[in-house]
């Protein structure tokens, strides 16, 4: 797979470091071991643009109908969400060519 992203803000995180990440939510084996803050990482690197409401990050894309609402759990993305996450990234092939 080869995989593309739009960085912005982001620059003091290896896109080896993002690469891993989207395989790790990808995988699906290990939702509730994922970091938030690498979940959003993940998300801007994806293109999607962020705007925050308290503890709410919610990301929206152009081209994408869903509206992605992420709360952490203390350090670690909820697993559920994760998995809302993942359904967005396969159903619009994000971060492929």
């Amino acid at each position: 797979m080869n995989l593309i992203f739009e960085i912005e803000g982001i620059d003091s995180f290896p896109m080896a470091s993002i690469e891993k990440v989207l395989m790790q939510v990808l995988r699906g084996t290990s939702d509730a071991n994922i970091a938030f803050s690498d979940l959003r990482r993940l998300m801007l690197a994806l293109g999607f643009r962020e705007r925050t409401h308290g503890s709410h990050h919610i990301y929206v894309q152009e081209g994408v109908d869903e509206i992605l609402n992420l709360q952490p759990k203390g350090a670690q993305a909820k697993p559920y969400q994760v998995k809302q996450v993942r359904q967005v990234i396969m159903k619009y092939r994000l971060g492929e060519e």
